[in-house]
């Protein structure tokens, strides 16, 4: 009874077919039956059935379909659309069909043999029949035969059970397996779910998936890719494919929504606007980035979900709050399975800490990096803050266009020799992450200028000492690089090299540099402002700095400084 009255733009687009429409309708409360016709010229007769009461009971459609609209003859158009959009209707929905059978028919009856046998034969001729007596019977079994014949029947096409609309409690595993299989069309399982049931003033069932592989072209057409949750009012699909429901970097998600607080005879472009799908969008947000912070405890072995839950009861608004889980059910995370999540799908991570502003603190304790201490295995900010030194103060990274690279940086000798771990940001997106902090800890770059290790006042005052002893060497080689770098300096972070090149602390990285040449466009902006940086305890260092002294003019003393820069430049 629900229903009545929600279909009226459903039931009038049959005319986007049909050149006539015509209702047979028997009322068990009337002794007529009664016929309603209309060619949608903006008139219609309702009239008595003259066959009188063919129907019993209950109402029968029938569209005279335009010529154009041939193809709603085919059954499997039919079934198409039906599983499509219906497939998870609570009543059933049978389409006459036919298949082809094939039947034995019974053997035809044996012509009797004549009986009679020649009265001459001979004792030996008995002896040989009896003996070939049983191959004979073999012979002698009638021949199978076979008719292939059509066979009618009513075939269910909504079979599949909407599992979303029972309590968490009540669905096993086997079949999650099962409807997702059948609702995505994929071959292999899902790697974790979330089904839950919001309640109060805006209610509405969910189930959301987490795919084990990403689809292919995820992020080439990243900004143009719709939601892959489904959307629908009564488990009735209104659409599979929705703009704006979920935020874009969650687009891999496979799932649905199913409202019974949305209209259904309203179009796309009003629904979206809807304020209860807004409200809707936010909670099944929030449950997928919960489903996701999940996993990734369960991996690291971090239970204390506290924390954000009190976050997040703080910052829910009023619209979202009037409804709250009535039930919930989430799968159980192996030991790995984050670690497989964030090999397809980490790029979706960082896209949403650069694009969700709301919920880029719950998006930052889901990135991973590797390290200079864990080289394969990716590791959280959380897990690195944990590891630190009680002596380190910071939260060190490197920029570089590989692992390989950044492993063998000179920019890593000092940090390496104090038992420091550095974050690898090899992807370009790491530099548009803009992480200035995690916690209390300051994130510092390692090939920028500035760089605490932890010296304190004593490495300040060595700083100082170096300078002046330096400094003539110091002028020499800024005059001598000129416009090349905006300044050299003493560096208290190299261990075995001479010279290394860092960029300005506020400026670009000269990984940012590198991506922003790479770009269509982008070769006249991003340039990094460079700082040369010298290891005064370097022999070579000190044996340059002697020369200065003896000969400034020198232009073998130039070209070797030179050489040093170059050495150094393709490392910066």
């Amino acid at each position: 009874m629900s229903l009545i009255g929600q279909f009226g733009v459903g039931f009038y687009s049959s005319f986007l077919v049909a050149d006539e429409v015509t209702v047979i309708s028997k009322s068990p409360e009337d002794g007529s039956q009664n016929i309603w016709k209309s060619t949608a010229d903006g008139s219609f007769t309702v009239s008595t059935d003259p066959r009188g009461v063919t129907l019993g009971r209950g109402t029968s459609v029938v569209l005279t379909l335009k010529e154009d609209a041939s193809e709603f003859l085919d059954n499997s158009e039919l079934e198409r659309v039906v599983k499509r959009y219906s497939q998870f209707l609570q009543y059933p929905i049978k389409l006459w069909s036919s298949r082809t059978e094939t039947v034995e028919l019974p053997p035809e009856p044996k012509e009797e043999e004549d009986e009679e046998e020649t009265e001459g034969e001979d004792e030996d001729d008995d002896e040989l029949v009896a003996e070939d007596e049983d191959d004979e019977d073999e012979d002698d079994e009638p021949e199978v035969r076979t008719e292939e014949r059509t066979v009618y029947f009513w075939k269910q096409l909504n079979d599949q059970k909407p599992v979303w609309t029972r309590r968490p409690s009540q669905v096993d595993e086997e079949e999650y397996e099962s409807f997702y299989k059948s609702f995505t069309k994929a071959s292999d399982s899902y790697l974790a779910k979330s089904h839950f049931r919001a309640e109060g003033e805006i209610e509405f069932d969910s189930i959301l998936f987490v795919p084990r592989s990403a689809p292919w072209g995820l992020y080439d057409n990243y900004y143009t890719q719709k939601s892959s949750l489904a959307l629908y009012v009564r488990r009735v699909l209104v659409a599979d494919k929705f703009e704006d429901f979920i935020p874009r970097y969650l687009n891999f998600m496979k799932g649905l929504v199913d409202s019974n607080d949305l209209p259904l005879n309203v179009n796309r472009e009003q629904l979206q606007k809807n304020k209860i799908m807004k409200v809707i969008s936010k909670k099944v947000t929030r449950k997928a980035l919960d489903m996701l912070r999940k996993l990734a405890e369960a991996e690291e072995g971090d239970d204390d979900e506290d924390e954000d839950d009190d976050e997040e009861a703080e910052d829910k608004p009023e619209d979202e709050a009037e409804g709250d889980d009535d039930d919930e059910a989430e799968s159980e995370a192996g030991p790995s399975e984050y670690s497989k999540f964030y090999k397809e799908f980490g790029r979706s991570i960082k896209l949403g800490v650069i694009e969700d502003t709301k919920n880029r603190k719950k998006l930052v304790d889901l990135l991973r990096f590797t390290s200079i201490k864990h080289p394969e295995t990716p590791i959280s900010l959380s897990a690195y803050v944990e590891e630190m030194p009680e002596a380190q103060k910071n939260i060190l990274y490197m920029s570089a266009a590989s692992q390989t690279e950044a492993a063998s940086s000179p920019f890593l000798e000092r940090a390496t020799s104090k038992g420091f771990d550095v974050l690898f940001f090899v992807e370009n997106l790491d530099e548009y992450l803009n992480l200035n902090d995690y916690e209390d800890f300051t994130l510092q770059s390692v090939t920028k200028e500035g760089l605490d290790l932890g010296d304190g006042k004593g490495g300040d005052a060595y700083k100082e000492e170096k300078k002046e002893e330096f400094q003539e060497l110091v002028d020499w080689l800024k005059d001598l690089y000129d416009s090349k770098v905006n300044k050299v300096e003493i560096s208290l972070r190299l261990e075995s090299s001479p010279l290394v090149i860092v960029t300005t602390k506020y400026g670009s990285t000269a990984n940012m540099e590198r991506i922003t040449k790479g770009q269509a466009f982008g070769r006249s902006g991003g340039k990094a402002t460079k700082v040369v940086e010298i290891n005064p305890r370097h022999p070579v260092m000190v044996a340059l700095k002697d020369k200065v002294v003896a000969d400034k003019e020198s232009q073998e003393l130039k070209d070797y400084a030179n050489v040093l820069f170059d050495m150094a430049w393709p490392l910066v």
